[in-house]
């Protein structure tokens, strides 16, 4: 695991200073603290920061071929190298290190862009031709490892595994993307569709960008798309046989390293699984660690403490209180654009954990993308039968006008919580989709922007991206479109961005088993009576894991890391949250009335409507634009 930077000018090969590129990975120091690297040649610098993962006296990066007509920056793992090695070696390729970078760079020689779906693992990488003058950048399947590139304002392009890494540029410009902003406040996140600067982009998961000096800048091509439109076939138990057989071996070759290595172990049923099977293959107790929280209702530690004496783990444990709102300003700093993902600040303290023992942590991530696990997904799926039965000329007034009048009751038991679901049964399947995922509705968004600001979104409405996602997706029902998108829009810019900025601030590699491509398209042929069966989500998966796993692990309520903001708000935090609307960098900005965002506040704090979300991501705005000193 390592930080990548780099510039590249294509249409004319100007002098790269190498120490423009220093300055550029030095910024990424923390996701490399074991070395450093810089190349530049005519018009191309590539620089590396390096935390050595497998042949740690070896592989140093900037790598050239062993002909000297490839060099390439990479980050990430290929945890198929070793069978990859021998196949090019039967063609004839050389190689000088045992570790996986050197195999990329034979890779391309021997097969040009389609190596690329040779390549098994989590990667971002830089790769220079020089006899084609070619720059290749990409992505892999599922966006676990991040890729920033911007046009600079002298002709080149540079590119970056982190934002700070461009910041680092004296050419970058730091002007707001309105529709970014927007983009941000629907989801808690800048999705990678955007950046929250203006002419910044991020190479989409699942892409490449092949770019020739003497020819005009080309556009991303995508190598990999996840398809839900094939089913599987087969009992139940053959099925079950095969998803077992796929998360051994994804999670076996998790296993590979030349350091220390451990997982993350919440209690649920994906990081247990995980740790399940890493058990089964470890001659050694695993390395395991835990986060709890000092009050009840939040703390999950009893789950993990179960799982860790059934495999007898090597387990740590470790509290975060209640009060840890200190690090706001620590987490702002991390993501470099704003994200208001709360469960950031545990996945923070957990890879902090873990960094004390090992280098290398296994994480469960990606399974309720690829099997249905939220609740989101298991109510969608049965509002789609609702929509299957019900004209939309009786939904739409009927459901319309129930979503309209039902009260917003936050307080109510979860079944009186009914407003939601009766204003997205009143919409298509992918425009109520988008509804209950997001975290600021249009109209409250609308409300929120002045005049000028909303004159530059030009009609721009975050949902229709994602709703363009859905409904354009390689899938057979409702259910499928959910899960594409979820995987396809959500995974990257939320949960792969939460677990990439939290354990590379701390120098640890996580890994993610159950995002295996070749799990993830088994997953995604399956019968959706195997994902979903009446209430319970993950099915077939959950049913597998008996064998391993207590049913009280595996049939309990999803629960996650919880981060009590709400009570922050209203306490430590709440003189920050009365402040939001007067910050100098909102209040200046010209984007929010600032009117309305007081009256959020103090609405919040005085207990009359739960305004955490919003408050949150104002806040964590605020603090994001001030770092960036970001203009309008």
């Amino acid at each position: 695991m390592c930080g990548i930077a780099g510039i590249f000018h294509a249409e004319t090969p100007k002098p790269v200073d190498p120490v423009r590129v220093e300055r550029m990975c030095d910024a990424l120091a923390h996701r490399g603290p074991d070395g450093a690297g810089v190349w530049t040649d005519h018009g191309v610098g590539l620089g590396h920061r390096r935390l050595s993962i497998i042949d740690l006296e070896g592989s140093p990066q900037p790598m050239h071929s062993v002909d000297g007509r490839a060099v390439i920056v990479f980050n990430g793992e290929i945890y198929n190298f070793r069978e990859l090695r021998r196949e090019l070696q039967r063609d004839g390729a050389e190689f000088r290190t045992s570790g996986d970078t050197e195999v990329i760079l034979a890779a391309w020689q021997r097969w040009g862009v389609d190596c690329l779906e040779k390549l098994h693992g989590m990667f971002a990488f830089a790769l220079y031709d020089l006899d084609k003058r070619q720059l290749l950048l990409a992505r892999d399947r599922f966006g676990v490892k991040p890729l920033f590139m911007a046009q600079l304002s002298d002709g080149g392009i540079a590119f970056a595994s982190e934002l700070k890494g461009l910041l680092a540029h004296p050419l970058m410009r730091r002007r707001l993307d309105p529709q970014a902003l927007d983009a941000y406040l629907a989801w808690g996140y800048v999705p990678d569709s955007h950046s929250i600067l203006s002419g910044v982009k991020k190479l989409p998961a699942g892409h490449f960008l092949l770019l020739e000096q003497g020819k005009t800048a080309a556009q991303p091509c995508r190598w990999y798309d996840i398809s839900f439109a094939e089913r599987a076939t087969g009992s139940e138990a053959d099925l079950s046989a095969e998803l077992v057989h796929l998360m051994r071996e994804a999670v076996q070759s998790r296993m590979v390293s030349d350091v220390p290595l451990g997982a993350f172990l919440s209690g649920g049923v994906d990081s247990s699984s995980v740790v399940a099977l890493m058990s089964e293959a470890s001659a050694q107790p695993v390395r395991t660690c835990s986060i709890g929280f000092d009050v009840e209702s939040l703390d999950e530690t009893s789950y993990a403490r179960q799982i860790a004496e059934k495999f007898q783990t090597a387990h740590e444990e470790r509290v975060v209180a209640q009060n840890d709102f200190n690090a706001v300003d620590q987490l702002a700093a991390m993501f470099d654009e704003p994200f208001a993902d709360a469960s950031a600040l545990p996945t923070w303290r957990v890879c902090q954990l873990a960094r004390e023992s090992v280098t290398v942590a296994l994480s469960g991530d990606g399974a309720d993308e690829a099997f249905a696990g939220y609740r989101r997904q298991v109510f969608h799926h049965n509002e789609e039968r609702v929509r299957a039965l019900l004209p939309a000329t009786l939904r739409e007034p009927v459901f319309g006008t129930l979503g309209k009048f039902w009260p917003k009751a936050d307080w109510a038991p979860r079944p009186l919580r009914a407003k939601s679901t009766f204003l997205a049964l009143a919409e298509s399947g992918e425009a109520g989709y988008a509804r209950g995922l997001s975290s600021t509705l249009p109209d409250l968004r609308a409300a929120l922007y002045t005049g000028s600001f909303a004159s530059k979104l030009d009609g721009f409405r975050a949902e229709d991206e994602f709703i363009s996602v859905m409904r354009e997706a390689p899938a057979r029902s409702g259910l499928d479109r959910a899960q594409y998108a979820d995987l396809t829009f959500w995974l990257p810019g939320d949960i792969l961005t939460k677990v990439d900025r939290t354990s590379m601030a701390v120098s640890l590699e996580a890994r993610e088993p159950l995002l295996d491509h070749r799990l993830v398209e088994f997953a995604a042929r399956l019968p959706e009576s195997m994902r979903v069966k009446g209430t319970v989500g993950k099915y077939l998966l959950k049913s597998c894991m008996e064998r391993y796993l207590p049913r009280d692990i595996l049939y309990r309520s999803k629960q996650g890391f919880v981060t009590p903001i709400a009570q922050w708000l209203k306490g430590p935090l709440s003189e920050q949250a009365r402040a939001i609307g007067s910050s100098s960098v909102l209040a200046q900005s010209g984007w929010f009335d600032t009117g309305k965002i007081d009256a959020l506040a103090e609405a919040h704090i005085a207990g009359r409507r739960d305004n955490s979300r919003i408050l949150w991501q104002l806040l964590m705005l605020e603090k994001s634009v001030s770092r960036l000193e970001i203009s309008s």
